[in-house]
């Protein structure tokens, strides 16, 4: 396996699109979710995507594989929420560890199959490690603002039992996402460098943080500026913005971001902006237009697609990109 370092300098990698919106076209019902193995468990289980990479690995593998023959360099594995306090809520937090090492095989498999056919193209693993379902920087009761529902603690362990499994299923990157609060983000960067201490290991982690709005903050309260600097004293291979926004939105953030950093960027932006229904209407083809403005730019070392895109979407980045130079980084390979 290429040295993903020496690769982002070479070119822009594309990382892939969504999964949750790959997913939802299978219209997996409750007994899906839960296959053999699962029928009698006691809570519902429809709609814990990470639970289909033990119950319906096939679909993950499919979906890996469409991704790479659209032309994505890096997929993500599915464990957005594979962690204990994610999974508290379907009563699943004892599978955490096999949920991760098993997503993190499957991707690693497909990876490593596409590498085979094309060495020149190399693909990569990243383990996903989603934000979770609490925020330890802000009360969730607007009546206790002092109250906090989950600790750094907490979160630590929880991140780091996620990290180890992902290692041991395969994965080349970490990549810690969709940050809407940096203390939970500084949570997972600690767990990571704990295991990689103990390890004697040294992982590539990417951070993708997400503003939420047009006041340009993630949901903490920081800016492109104070999110940066909150995460600047972690070795990482990039920095970038995902989720929340589409490519037209972000791109003022991105901006920011690639003037300050010396960093690798990276961005996944949405398809657009969700209409009245929560769907997302952006084609592939006005998405790639949106993504060349970036890439006239010199923003961009690593693109992809967030929630509402799909392998047309990602098919069309890949295609743009290879007319254009990754953006321009001092780095000692």
């Amino acid at each position: 396996m290429q040295n993903i370092i020496q690769e982002v300098t070479k070119r822009i990698l594309v990382l892939d699109g969504a999964m949750g919106t790959m997913l939802q076209q299978y219209n997996f019902s409750e007994e899906d979710f839960r296959g053999e193995r699962f029928k009698n468990h006691p809570n519902p289980l429809k709609g814990n995507n990470d639970l289909l990479s033990i119950t319906q690995p096939e679909a993950i593998a499919k979906v890996h594989s469409l991704y790479f023959e659209a032309g994505a360099d890096i997929v993500e594995t599915n464990t957005f929420s594979g962690t204990t306090i994610a999974m508290e809520d379907y009563n699943l937090e004892s599978l955490v560890y096999e949920l991760n090492y098993e997503s993190a095989r499957i991707a690693r498999e497909v990876a490593d199959e596409f590498t085979k056919a094309n060495p020149e193209k190399p693909r990569y693993v990243a383990g996903s490690i989603g934000p979770t379902n609490k925020t330890a920087s802000m009360s969730p009761d607007v009546n206790k603002p002092e109250y906090r529902a989950i600790t750094f603690e907490e979160l630590r362990v929880a991140y780091k039992e996620q990290t180890e499994a992902l290692i041991d299923g395969g994965v080349d990157i970490l990549l810690v996402e969709t940050i809407f609060d940096t203390l939970n983000a500084k949570a997972a960067l600690f767990a990571i460098e704990e295991v990689k201490e103990e390890r004697k290991i040294d992982v590539p982690v990417m951070v993708s943080g997400t503003i939420t709005d047009a006041s340009g903050r993630t949901l903490s309260g920081q800016t492109v500026e104070g999110f940066l600097t909150s995460i600047s004293h972690v070795p990482l291979l990039s920095v970038g913005f995902n989720c929340a926004l589409g490519a037209e939105q972000l791109k003022p953030y991105l901006q920011r971001l690639s003037d300050k950093t010396e960093l690798f960027t990276s961005a996944h932006p949405n398809a657009g902006l969700p209409n009245a229904f929560g769907e997302y209407d952006q084609t592939a083809e006005q998405m790639q237009l949106l993504i060349e403005e970036y890439l006239k730019d010199g923003l961009i070392n690593i693109i992809g697609g967030c929630c509402g895109t799909d392998p047309e979407h990602i098919k069309a980045i890949a295609e743009v990109v290879k007319g254009y130079e990754p953006r321009q980084v001092n780095v000692e390979i």
